[in-house]
């Protein structure tokens, strides 16, 4: 009966031991993986402030909430399971999907262009929309905006972390693409919030007695609407360069790398021009090509967009 016993220990000690070891493996692949997929972290904190621009601060808030938990949607309901699937079953579609979100991306981006060069018949809607409509059916489009271009970036970050744990188990795999999920998501979106609600941060401080205090506050109240200005380019920018370069990067997968070395050609004779700035002139060049494909991209899917709409309007039947 003790030896009996004493077996069970043992198999309990062994069992704990190999799990604790797996919770290790999957504590240290999601850092990794997490720092891979830093960039377009980077790119979605960056986006996601100008869905918030123009609402009541009231709502700031909740909307920010209504986006963070779509996201959360987008990565354990829909992308983790695809991820699984495609990565078990069929890891050649994986590319060729990204690259759809990537032409999603560049559209996107183009069309924010185009609305800021030449106002046109969507744009001078969104304006009456923001200053006339019903503000419920204003956040409600824009939160189904935030997380359509959520799921893009959001797919990108959990194909990265695919592609880090890919020689892994399935368990350590989904364990992986979870975590990674969901501290990615309440970091981006905690920062977010301080971003929206700095100006009202701002508002309490410069009623502090304290003059440094109240100086600071002063400078976030007036720093802010600037900061999300030049935050919602940076969105755009992000857009376009992300897009870019998942276009760049899967036509390369797919075997052709005529853009990929065409762009690190240029980049690397722009990074020769200084010796103490290499790696940031490489960097930026290769962004800039890759923003600069993706606006090309991005309009020629404008253009067929428009033309493809035209076309269903005339075919559609007229109601007598």
């Amino acid at each position: 009966m003790a030896t009996g016993l004493l077996a069970l220990l043992d198999d309990v000690a062994a069992i704990a031991k190999l799990a604790a070891a797996s919770l290790d493996d999957v504590a240290a692949q999601t850092a990794k993986a997490g720092a891979k997929a830093a960039g377009v972290v980077i790119d979605d904190a960056a986006v996601t402030p100008r869905y918030a621009v123009g609402l009541s601060p009231a709502r700031e808030l909740p909307i920010i909430a209504k986006i963070a938990l779509g996201s959360l949607k987008n990565k354990l309901l829909f992308l983790l399971p695809a991820c699984i699937f495609f990565g078990y079953f069929a890891p050649w579609a994986i590319t060729p999907l990204l690259m759809v979100g990537g032409v999603y991306l560049c559209y996107e981006g183009a069309e924010k262009l185009y609305e800021a060069i030449a106002p046109h018949d969507a744009h001078k809607h969104e304006a009456a929309v923001m200053g006339t409509s019903d503000p419920v059916a204003l956040e409600n489009q824009k939160v189904a905006g935030a997380i359509r271009t959520d799921f893009i970036l959001s797919a990108e970050i959990m194909a990265l972390t695919l592609a880090n744990v890919a020689a892994s188990n399935i368990y350590t795999q989904a364990a992986v693409l979870a975590s990674v999920g969901i501290l990615i998501t309440l970091a981006v979106y905690g920062v977010v919030a301080l971003i929206v609600k700095a100006d009202d941060i701002g508002l309490a401080l410069a009623t502090s007695s304290v003059g440094l205090v109240r100086a600071f506050g002063r400078g976030l109240v007036i720093g802010v609407p600037l900061f999300l200005s030049i935050l919602a380019m940076i969105g755009t920018a992000a857009m376009l360069w992300v897009g870019g370069s998942i276009l760049v990067h899967g036509m390369a997968q797919l075997g052709f790398h005529g853009p990929e070395h065409f762009i690190d050609t240029i980049a690397v004779g722009v990074s020769a021009v200084s010796a103490y700035l290499t790696g940031v002139l490489h960097w930026t060049t290769t962004s800039a090509l890759q923003a600069v494909l993706a606006i090309l991209i991005g309009g020629m899917t404008i253009v067929l967009v428009h033309a493809s709409s035209r076309l269903i309007r005339r075919l559609r039947p007229q109601n007598p």
